[in-house]
């Protein structure tokens, strides 16, 4: 079996972790259940591009005993727990090509490794696998039945791609399922985030300005715990519905260029590039604190930063000192790179449940219906939407009412009136 990961004395390790966020995960081990016995994916390959955390390696054991072959290498560079990729080797017999701080090059050949088993189902974090395709392994797609995603990074690149008609195979939505995006970007990625510039610095949050560059469902989720921890939060947006929200939601709004002259910590969940750019450094606090947590290190101007910059020391692991010209400093965090992944241990398991639920039968139902699918981004089916929210309640042990018929005539009819 070819495999790539960082030392296969941890898997001892790593199994013991993948078994603890499995005990939050029933959702997805009611799912494994039932694929052990209907085999939904057996005869399909399927390739993943996910991070490599304890949660990401029970849904490929799900994958799994629903009859696919799988293999899975890293979204992303930091993101990878070294003990997990070495348990799924050698614990499991699933391919793992992952290695925390790989760089740039093993990182592609890493997808190249994926891609190398010629996948008929491609499942993403970011898209990169599906890019890869498109741009130098094209030949693999007419073997390809479709693909899922799991970020809000990834859907816009595939929506681009559909709009200008390049898309080659149909691509399941994972990140827009109710269960997805309200959670999993919401709760996962506020805890998460707050987490991993907890442990990056081990700064006090209480009392802070603490900025939020954009106000989707992560920035949502990230404002939400920094406000509940005492600090005052302020949202910069470009979306004038969104800075609304913000501001009934009891927050500061204003451009990025007056927040950078007050915040102590920044952190940027938008999707797009050069959020924080060049000219708001200089206007920055000395000592300011600046990390990401969207899914590409692209939304910090690193490179801006880098030429106004005399020197930089790394000055704790997972914190890289800049001093300005004028002797101030601006610290960045995990290089730019997703921060709850590369510092802290990313989503708690509880709500990655849900997410990987939902790419576990997004990966059922496009082997059943991939058929009747055009080369276009879809959204999960609101039906196995539902059938997650209700599992979910179940395993909590949460009871909730059902419709009487009356109340469902009312609804369904116009004639009642008052």
């Amino acid at each position: 079996m070819n495999y790539d990961v960082k030392d296969l004395g941890l898997s001892k390790i790593g199994k013991l972790r993948i078994e603890w966020a499995n005990q939050e995960m029933p959702v997805l081990n009611l799912i494994k259940k039932r694929f052990e016995k209907e085999k939904p994916l057996k005869g399909l390959r399927l390739g993943a591009c996910l991070h490599v955390t304890t949660e990401t390696a029970n849904l490929m054991i799900t994958l799994k005993a629903g009859g696919a072959s799988v293999a899975v290498c890293a979204s992303n560079p930091l993101s990878t727990q070294d003990d997990v990729a070495a348990s799924l080797v050698r614990d499991f017999n699933i391919p793992a090509f992952a290695i925390k701080g790989e760089d740039n090059k093993t990182y592609y050949k890493h997808i190249n490794s994926i891609l190398g088993f010629n996948p008929h189902i491609t499942m993403d974090d970011g898209a990169d696998l599906v890019s890869e395709v498109h741009t130098k392994r094209k030949d693999l797609a007419k073997n390809i039945i479709g693909g899922t995603e799991e970020t809000t990074t990834g859907v816009i690149r595939l929506r681009s791609m559909a709009e200008k008609g390049v898309l080659m195979f149909p691509v399941i939505s994972v990140n827009d399922a109710n269960t997805k995006h309200f959670f999993d970007n919401r709760y996962g990625t506020g805890q998460s985030t707050i987490d991993g510039i907890m442990r990056a610095t081990n700064r006090m949050i209480a009392g802070s300005r603490f900025v939020v560059c954009g106000y989707g469902w992560c920035g949502r989720g990230v404002a939400m715990r920094a406000n509940g921890m005492g600090a005052r939060v302020i949202v910069t947006e470009v979306n004038p519905l969104k800075a609304i929200e913000a501001v009934m939601d009891g927050y500061d709004v204003m451009p990025i260029a007056e927040a950078a002259k007050i915040g102590d910590f920044f952190v940027t969940l938008t999707g797009d590039i050069n959020v924080i750019r060049k000219e708001h450094f200089p206007k920055m606090k000395d000592g300011a604190i600046v990390a990401n947590s969207g899914h590409f290190n692209v939304e910090i101007d690193l490179k801006g930063l880098n030429h106004l910059a005399k020197k930089k020391r790394i000055v704790r692991e997972f914190v890289e000192e800049y001093t300005l010209k004028d002797g101030r400093k601006i610290n960045v965090l995990g290089e730019g790179r997703l921060i709850n992944l590369a510092s802290a241990e990313g989503h708690p398991s509880s709500v990655m449940d849900m997410s990987f639920a939902n790419q576990s039968l997004g990966a059922e139902y496009l082997a059943k219906n991939s058929k009747n699918l055009q080369r276009q981004v879809y959204k999960i089916p609101e039906k196995i939407d539902a059938e997650i929210a209700r599992l979910k309640l179940k395993s909590m042990g949460i009871k909730i009412d059902n419709l009487t018929k009356e109340q469902q005539h009312y609804l369904s009819s116009w004639e009642m009136g008052t």
